[in-house]
């Protein structure tokens, strides 16, 4: 009986450790080891369940999802500016972020949550200048 107990008690343990989700935060910097206008860092991997945590470290900046960057039924989202902002992970895929009014300058972030299976579609959107030259990188972090 004890034995069964004892079983019982790390099979919780066990199962309460794997299901907790993992929180990531990223800062919104009016500069930062990239230069300026950034995310930081830019690229997460994530997991299902995870979340995302934006902070408004600096002023005058939000967190956007970038068109048609994001997998297949997750909602569009932008939060406020100047305050943080808490995205939760809820479909595996690429998540494409931007600055709304920094986004010219090339202030984007990707988010990668499992396997990336809207890379096709992520890899079709047109960015440009600085957005484009921040961008690349961030997808060739992308794991397969």
């Amino acid at each position: 009986m004890l034995s069964k107990l004892i079983m019982a008690s790390m099979a919780t343990l066990l199962l309460g450790t794997l299901a907790q989700a993992e929180n990531f935060d990223v800062k919104m910097l009016n500069k930062g080891a990239e230069g300026a206008m950034v995310f930081e860092p830019a690229f997460v991997s994530a997991a299902v369940g995870d979340t995302v945590t934006f902070l408004a470290t600096d002023k005058g900046h939000n967190v956007e999802a970038i068109k048609d960057m994001l997998p297949a039924g997750v909602e569009v989202f932008k939060s406020d500016f100047g305050k943080d902002y808490v995205l939760t992970i809820t479909t595996e895929g690429l998540y494409g972020v931007k600055c709304t009014p920094h986004f010219t300058m090339g202030m984007v972030a990707l988010i990668q949550a499992g396997a990336p299976v809207n890379l096709d579609a992520v890899a079709a959107v047109t960015l440009k200048g600085k957005a484009k030259t921040r961008f690349e990188p961030l997808v060739a972090q992308v794991v397969q």
